[in-house]
Protein backbone atom coordinates (compact mmCIF):
# COMPACT_ATOMS: atom_id res chain seq x y z
CA UNK A 1 0.00 0.00 0.00
CA UNK A 2 1.61 3.55 -1.06
CA UNK A 3 1.17 6.93 0.52
CA UNK A 4 0.62 5.67 3.90
CA UNK A 5 -3.32 4.65 3.18
CA UNK A 6 -4.35 1.70 6.07
CA UNK A 7 -6.91 0.71 3.32
CA UNK A 8 -6.23 -2.60 1.86
CA UNK A 9 -8.04 -4.68 -0.91
CA UNK A 10 -9.17 -7.09 0.85
CA UNK A 11 -10.98 -4.75 2.72
CA UNK A 12 -13.08 -4.03 0.31
CA UNK A 13 -14.78 -7.46 -0.16
CA UNK A 14 -15.96 -9.95 -2.44
CA UNK A 15 -15.50 -8.52 -6.70
CA UNK A 16 -17.26 -10.15 -9.35
CA UNK A 17 -15.17 -10.52 -12.75
CA UNK A 18 -17.34 -9.59 -15.58
CA UNK A 19 -14.42 -10.51 -18.02
CA UNK A 20 -10.70 -12.05 -17.52
CA UNK A 21 -8.92 -14.26 -20.50
CA UNK A 22 -10.56 -14.68 -23.66
CA UNK A 23 -9.15 -17.50 -26.20
CA UNK A 24 -9.03 -15.80 -29.99
CA UNK A 25 -11.98 -17.37 -30.64
CA UNK A 26 -14.19 -16.36 -27.98
CA UNK A 27 -12.74 -13.08 -28.49
CA UNK A 28 -13.89 -12.91 -32.37
CA UNK A 29 -17.16 -13.73 -31.88
CA UNK A 30 -18.31 -11.39 -29.13
CA UNK A 31 -16.32 -8.67 -31.65
CA UNK A 32 -18.79 -9.69 -34.32
CA UNK A 33 -22.54 -8.31 -35.37
CA UNK A 34 -21.78 -4.98 -34.84
CA UNK A 35 -19.63 -5.77 -31.17
CA UNK A 36 -22.72 -6.50 -30.13
CA UNK A 37 -20.98 -7.91 -26.42
CA UNK A 38 -18.91 -5.14 -26.72
CA UNK A 39 -15.26 -6.89 -27.51
CA UNK A 40 -12.78 -5.34 -29.12
CA UNK A 41 -10.84 -7.07 -32.19
CA UNK A 42 -8.75 -9.40 -31.71
CA UNK A 43 -5.65 -7.38 -32.80
CA UNK A 44 -7.04 -4.65 -29.96
CA UNK A 45 -7.23 -7.18 -27.12
CA UNK A 46 -3.77 -8.81 -27.73
CA UNK A 47 -1.74 -8.69 -24.46
CA UNK A 48 -5.50 -7.66 -22.55
CA UNK A 49 -8.37 -10.01 -22.74
CA UNK A 50 -6.41 -12.59 -25.00
CA UNK A 51 -3.27 -13.46 -22.82
CA UNK A 52 -1.49 -15.61 -24.76
CA UNK A 53 -0.86 -13.40 -27.70
CA UNK A 54 1.64 -10.71 -27.06
CA UNK A 55 0.71 -7.25 -28.81
CA UNK A 56 2.19 -5.59 -31.60
CA UNK A 57 5.45 -4.57 -30.22
CA UNK A 58 5.88 -7.84 -29.19
CA UNK A 59 4.57 -7.47 -25.37
CA UNK A 60 2.23 -9.73 -23.08
CA UNK A 61 -0.42 -8.46 -20.97
CA UNK A 62 -3.74 -9.49 -19.42
CA UNK A 63 -7.19 -7.80 -18.43
CA UNK A 64 -9.61 -8.45 -16.47
CA UNK A 65 -13.20 -6.62 -16.10
CA UNK A 66 -14.12 -6.64 -12.31
CA UNK A 67 -16.84 -4.75 -10.35
CA UNK A 68 -16.14 -3.94 -7.01
CA UNK A 69 -19.27 -5.04 -4.73
CA UNK A 70 -19.14 -2.90 -1.59
CA UNK A 71 -18.64 0.03 -4.18
CA UNK A 72 -22.05 -0.14 -6.74
CA UNK A 73 -24.21 1.35 -3.72
CA UNK A 74 -22.12 4.58 -3.49
CA UNK A 75 -21.41 4.57 -7.26
CA UNK A 76 -25.11 4.24 -7.77
CA UNK A 77 -25.73 7.26 -5.08
CA UNK A 78 -23.24 9.55 -6.34
CA UNK A 79 -21.77 8.51 -9.82
CA UNK A 80 -18.45 9.31 -8.39
CA UNK A 81 -16.36 6.63 -10.32
CA UNK A 82 -13.26 8.89 -9.94
CA UNK A 83 -12.68 7.66 -6.01
CA UNK A 84 -12.34 4.36 -6.73
CA UNK A 85 -9.86 5.04 -9.75
CA UNK A 86 -7.92 6.98 -8.08
CA UNK A 87 -7.61 4.90 -4.86
CA UNK A 88 -6.67 2.15 -7.52
CA UNK A 89 -3.64 4.09 -8.66
CA UNK A 90 -2.70 5.18 -5.29
CA UNK A 91 -2.48 1.03 -3.68
CA UNK A 92 -1.97 -0.96 -6.45
CA UNK A 93 1.15 -0.21 -8.05
CA UNK A 94 1.64 -2.56 -10.82
CA UNK A 95 -1.44 -1.72 -12.70
CA UNK A 96 -1.04 -0.56 -16.44
CA UNK A 97 -4.38 0.79 -17.60
CA UNK A 98 -8.08 0.81 -16.24
CA UNK A 99 -11.29 1.79 -18.01
CA UNK A 100 -14.39 2.51 -16.57
CA UNK A 101 -17.75 1.86 -17.88
CA UNK A 102 -21.80 3.02 -16.40
CA UNK A 103 -23.13 -0.41 -15.84
CA UNK A 104 -21.74 -1.11 -12.00
CA UNK A 105 -18.64 1.16 -12.62
CA UNK A 106 -17.14 -1.84 -13.57
CA UNK A 107 -13.69 -2.23 -14.91
CA UNK A 108 -11.27 -3.60 -16.52
CA UNK A 109 -7.72 -3.63 -15.37
CA UNK A 110 -4.81 -4.66 -17.08
CA UNK A 111 -1.09 -5.50 -16.56
CA UNK A 112 1.70 -5.26 -18.80
CA UNK A 113 5.15 -5.76 -19.79
CA UNK A 114 5.02 -2.07 -20.87
CA UNK A 115 2.29 -0.37 -18.36
CA UNK A 116 1.02 3.25 -19.29
CA UNK A 117 -0.57 3.87 -16.16
CA UNK A 118 -3.33 5.62 -17.47
CA UNK A 119 -7.21 5.79 -16.22
CA UNK A 120 -10.01 6.39 -18.70
CA UNK A 121 -13.77 6.16 -18.29
CA UNK A 122 -16.78 5.30 -20.17
CA UNK A 123 -18.98 7.35 -17.47
CA UNK A 124 -18.94 11.04 -17.15
CA UNK A 125 -16.63 12.61 -17.23
CA UNK A 126 -15.81 10.42 -19.91
CA UNK A 127 -12.08 10.34 -21.28
CA UNK A 128 -8.57 10.41 -19.72
CA UNK A 129 -8.73 10.84 -15.90
CA UNK A 130 -5.17 10.57 -15.62
CA UNK A 131 -1.41 9.40 -17.41
CA UNK A 132 1.76 10.04 -17.16
CA UNK A 133 2.77 13.54 -17.75
CA UNK A 134 -0.35 15.18 -16.66
CA UNK A 135 -0.34 17.07 -13.86
CA UNK A 136 -2.39 15.06 -11.66
CA UNK A 137 -0.90 11.95 -12.13
CA UNK A 138 1.85 12.29 -9.23
CA UNK A 139 1.13 12.41 -5.55
CA UNK A 140 -1.25 11.67 -2.82
CA UNK A 141 -4.64 11.49 -4.12
CA UNK A 142 -6.31 10.61 -0.65
CA UNK A 143 -8.48 13.39 -0.68
CA UNK A 144 -10.45 11.97 -3.78
CA UNK A 145 -11.10 8.94 -1.94
CA UNK A 146 -11.51 9.57 1.62
CA UNK A 147 -15.06 10.33 1.52
CA UNK A 148 -15.90 7.02 -0.25
CA UNK A 149 -13.95 5.33 2.49
CA UNK A 150 -15.90 6.98 5.21
CA UNK A 151 -19.33 5.92 3.77
CA UNK A 152 -18.31 2.34 2.64
CA UNK A 153 -16.78 2.04 6.77
CA UNK A 154 -13.29 1.65 5.44
CA UNK A 155 -11.71 4.57 7.07
CA UNK A 156 -8.02 5.69 6.26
Amino acid sequence: MRRGSRTYPQHFGRISIRSAYRSSAVNAKGAENKNQYNCGSNEQNYAHHIWDFPDKSGHIGAMACIVVNKYVPYFERTGNWQALAWWVHDAVPGYASMYFFPKLCAFNIGWHQKPEKSIRSYISPKGCLTKPGMSNFEGDHSAEYSEMLRELGLGL
